[in-house]
């Protein structure tokens, strides 16, 4: 069984999303100072439009947030705010068919987990972390 720990992160994916966030931030601070004085928001629109703005931001740190990880006892996957951790045991195989968004991983009872931590715009290190995966599901149900 696999004892040594190795985790995965979106490359790409994880740079846009902060990015994304950075920009909204600047926008909505460069676009407040520059309105017209004669135009004033509302406490109710002041309040919808920073939840608007959170709940954005919150989505975006959920998608470069995600990662999966595997080690001794399994795989460990962070899809945005919901953990899935999985015993090698469990896990009938990975699957990534050409020009999927990320891998999925099935189980024995054949649910399907997907892998958001290893984005399919990745390319080749996408691919990698599945050989691996699967390379590492060998061993532990050798």
């Amino acid at each position: 069984m696999p004892e040594d720990s190795i985790t995965w992160r979106p490359g790409g994916t994880r740079v846009v999303a902060y990015a994304v966030g950075v920009v909204l931030i600047v926008l909505t601070v460069v676009i407040g100072l520059a309105l017209p004085d004669d135009i004033v928001f509302h406490l109710s629109e002041r309040i919808t439009l920073g939840l608007i703005l959170a709940v954005t931001l919150l989505g975006l740190h959920g998608v470069g947030r995600s990662k999966v990880t595997a080690d001794g006892a399994g795989v460990h996957a962070l899809n945005g705010y919901r953990v899935h951790d999985i015993a090698w045991a469990d896990i009938k195989g990975f699957s990534m068919n050409t020009g999927a968004p990320w891998p999925t991983l099935v189980t024995r009872d054949d649910d399907r987990v997907m892998l958001f931590g290893i984005q399919g715009s990745d390319g080749p290190a996408a691919r990698a972390a599945v050989d691996e995966l699967a390379r590492r599901l060998g061993e532990a149900t050798a």
